[in-house]
């Protein structure tokens, strides 16, 4: 048969959930594997995978063939998960729409065969013999099949690394089509055998395989090193055959099928081929090479209490539109056996139609003994494919995959806390390497899915996106001598005097007043009384002013008249430290009243405090944080329902006083009652005093970025606890600062799940996010021009 049209030559009798009944007789029960990110598994976690798979399989009943099959298929990015509302967003759409990448998908199949000996001929024809379609009946053998096989699963879904999920109805049919069309899409068409290659519409199909002992080298492994992010003092590992998966970069369909024997029969007949080769006259080289791989396979076999014996198969079949393409992918497939000191098998003819044709799961018990290789299961389970493209959430930041530079949205919010309790980050990084640039990426992308945005600045690097946004903006910018224009004091009614708010302004004022020691209970409930008879007592213009004048004023009658005993509150001392922050007090002009300027920011949703002046005044910067905490607890946190963040930038010259990074854990403390979260950019993990404070803080920070440092990752890995394996990553960290696709790397740490990923952007939004430079000032000096900074960077990128 040359020509074969499936419309003629159904394979599928019937199918009943994940189950197929094949027209050949086998029953198929079939999933589709979700598998880990590609270099996200350690040595060690291929190991474990590799024991699961061993586990899950070695007990399935005598005769099973299990098929994985593992499809890559060139595809283009459509763009079609990136939102393209704003004027980054359009950018960003477009630059990625259209970018070709590798797409994998990973399909286990059980099948139960009529002919439970699996003792085939040479040539099996699956369309040629078509009977009416035997449906097995539903008795005791396939019962017990379907219960063994979903134990199996049970097995690998509980090992947690993997997640293999029924095929439906729908898919199976879809996979059957896809197979034999060739991978055409928009037509349906026939299959042609010649004898260059199989034929299928516009592709042109071509196998190698592994189907004899002799195939293998010396030994097989469950990984291997990479040599591509390997180093002098690392070792960044891989699964054995990974280069025959996402980095081949070609068409093409992995096929691993092993039939699970019976142990006995096997042995016995390895012996037999020892006895044979052993007798042999003509003794010859090859004859002693062969003689030593079966006698290490059987010596394998009985010094382990555990070996299960099976005959496998594998097999590449990869397609092209271009006939004459064929031989480069074939050179490209060897090479990697090459490297796994492996020798395929290439199938000419009637064998290369067999390998294609019954490489299609309900057909996959076809092939004959001379097809197969005999050894334990172990070995078998190493040429396993465990791993898959970068997993994109259903919306997230973009960031983009290390394989392809493609788009990957990750959820860093985590609405249902599954991979993080506390949504705080960091990010670490050494001047230069792009802390700002990452920092503008993830924030502007927040601002734009909604989420209302603090950022409390030393550096002056957020005022150019934020100027993107005109009307939902608004920069506080200190300046010596004058105040930030936020009154805590300030009440626009008395509706507004919750309790709430009245222990906001005590803990206000005990910070200011003592940040030394523990209040106590009494001391907090005298404070508020206090509190309460000012604002009942005084009708307007509220201040920190006003409130000392109103204590000196009433100071021989207020306590007795609240019932305060003097120990809970002393007014003498009260008075002489608030001294300092009135009237002519060395701080006073932070709480001069003009107007309480805290409305300009509450109808704002992104708001950046720039301290650049004060950075180096303790005393000044801790009052600040206390009065901006002040604001954000009116404004932000007035509605638990919106999503916030605050950020912390530039922030490790204040991080030495003591009481800012106190000032800073309160934040964190409190905003988990908040539907928030809190950033810190520091350059060196070391910049956070190793202390009880600093600790909380690290603990509550459950997402982290950090960008290449060439100085080392010592600290980090200490003080954050992190893996041999995450080490390994942050050391493979690459930049690629020239040619057409520009990107930094990454290590990104979301609850226990790491990986490296790229940062690759537009031109628009680079220039967005440019922070100093001569391309800066250009932008800078446009924008004074337009007055418009979308139209700044869009001339800025034309003339560029």
């Amino acid at each position: 048969m040359n020509k074969i049209n499936l419309s003629a030559y159904q394979p599928i009798a019937d199918i009943q959930d994940n189950i197929i009944f094949a027209n050949n007789g086998n029953m198929v029960i079939g999933y589709k594997a979700v598998l880990p990110e590609i270099y996200s598994l350690s040595e060690k976690d291929f190991d474990d995978i590799h024991g699961a798979w061993f586990q899950a399989l070695k007990s399935l009943p005598v005769g099973t063939v299990v098929h994985k099959q593992d499809l890559y298929l060139k595809k283009y990015y459509s763009s079609q998960k990136l939102p393209k509302n704003t004027f980054l967003e359009k950018a960003t759409h477009k630059h990625f729409k259209g970018r070709e990448y590798m797409e994998h998908r990973c399909f286990l199949f059980f099948v139960l065969t009529r002919n439970k000996a699996l003792n085939n001929p040479k040539y099996v024809n699956p369309f040629r013999k078509v009977s009416k379609g035997i449906i097995p009946k539903l008795d005791d053998n396939v019962g017990s099949f379907i219960r063994a096989v979903r134990d199996s699963i049970a097995f690998i879904n509980n090992s947690r690394k993997i997640e293999l999920i029924r095929l439906e109805a729908n898919e199976i049919q879809l996979v059957t089509h896809a197979y034999f069309n060739g991978f055409n899409q928009g037509y349906d068409t026939d299959i042609l055998f010649e004898n260059k290659s199989v034929h299928i519409g516009e592709n042109h199909f071509d196998a190698l395989a592994i189907n004899s002992e002799l195939c293998f080298g010396e030994s097989v492994q469950s990984s291997k090193t990479n040599e591509r992010f390997t180093s002098d003092d690392f070792v960044f590992h891989q699964g054995f055959i990974d280069g025959l998966g996402l980095t081949l970069n070609e068409n093409h369909i992995v096929n691993q099928i092993l039939y699970l024997d019976d142990n006995q029969k096997w042995r016995r007949l390895l012996d037999k081929k020892i006895e044979e080769l052993s007798k042999s006259s003509n003794f010859g080289s090859q004859n002693k090479v062969v003689l030593g791989k079966i006698q290490h396979i059987l010596d394998q076999i009985n010094a382990d209490d555990n070996s299960r014996i099976i005959r496998g198969h594998l097999n590449i079949v990869y397609w092209d539109r271009e006939a004459g393409h064929l031989d480069r992918i074939a050179a490209k497939i060897k090479t990697v056996f090459k490297e796994l000191d492996i020798i395929p098998y290439y199938p000419r003819g009637e064998e290369r139609k067999n390998y294609i044709l019954n490489s299609y799961c309900c057909f996959s018990s076809n092939f004959s003994n001379q097809d197969l290789y005999v050894t334990d299961l172990k070995h078998a389970l190493c040429l396993f494919i465990n791993n898959t493209n970068y997993k994109s959430d259903d919306t997230g930041i973009i960031f983009n995959d290390r394989e392809h530079n493609i788009p990957v949205l990750k959820d860093i919010w985590d609405e249902k806390k599954k991979r993080i309790k506390a949504r705080n980050f960091a990010i670490f990084a050494p001047t230069g390497e792009g802390k700002s640039f990452l920092a503008n990426n993830i924030l502007r992308q927040y601002f734009e899915s909604g989420v209302r945005l603090v950022i409390i600045d030393l550096g002056g690097s957020y005022t150019k996106f934020a100027k993107l946004y005109p009307e939902k903006y608004t920069v506080l910018r200190y300046e010596s001598g004058k105040n930030l224009g936020i009154n805590p004091f300030y009440i626009s009614d008395t509706a507004d005097l919750t309790a709430e708010r009245l222990e906001d302004l005590s803990v206000f004022l005990f910070e200011l007043f003592a940040s030394d020691f523990k209040v106590t209970k009494a001391q907090s409930v005298s404070l508020k009384k206090i509190l309460r008879h000012y604002y009942e007592g005084t009708p307007g213009n509220h201040s920190l002013n006003g409130f000392c004048q109103y204590i000196e004023h009433n100071q021989n009658d207020l306590l007795g008249r609240l019932k305060i005993h003097p120990d809970y509150f002393n007014i003498t001392n009260f008075l002489h430290v608030m001294s300092e922050y009135v009237g002519d007090g060395l701080y006073s002009f932070l709480f001069e009243v003009s107007e309480d300027q805290t409305y300009k920011i509450e109808d704002k949703r992104l708001i950046v405090f720039e301290l650049d002046e004060v950075k180096d005044n303790k005393e000044i910067l801790s009052v600040m944080l206390k009065l901006i905490k002040t604001a954000i607890q009116r404004t932000i946190w007035k509605n638990r329902a919106e999503k916030g963040i605050i950020l912390f930038d530039e922030f490790a010259k204040q991080l030495k006083f003591e009481n800012v990074l106190e000032s800073v854990e309160f934040y964190y403390q409190a905003i988990r009652k908040q539907n928030g979260a809190i950033g810190i950019i520091l350059q060196s993990i070391n910049q956070l005093p190793n202390n009880s404070t600093s600790a909380s803080i690290l603990e509550n920070t459950q997402v982290i970025y950090s960008l290449n440092n060439e100085k080392g990752y010592g600290e980090l890995v200490k003080r954050l606890n992190l893996s041999s394996h995450d080490l390994n990553q942050l050391k493979s960290i690459r930049n690629n600062l020239s040619g057409p696709h520009r990107y930094t790397e990454m290590f990104i740490k979301i609850g226990k799940e790491s990986n490296i990923f790229r940062l690759e952007v537009p031109k628009e939004v680079y220039a967005a996010y440019l922070t100093d430079g001569r391309e800066n000032e250009e932008i800078m000096r446009l924008y004074q021009e337009h007055g418009d900074m979308e139209k700044a960077i869009t001339e800025f990128t034309f003339k560029n």
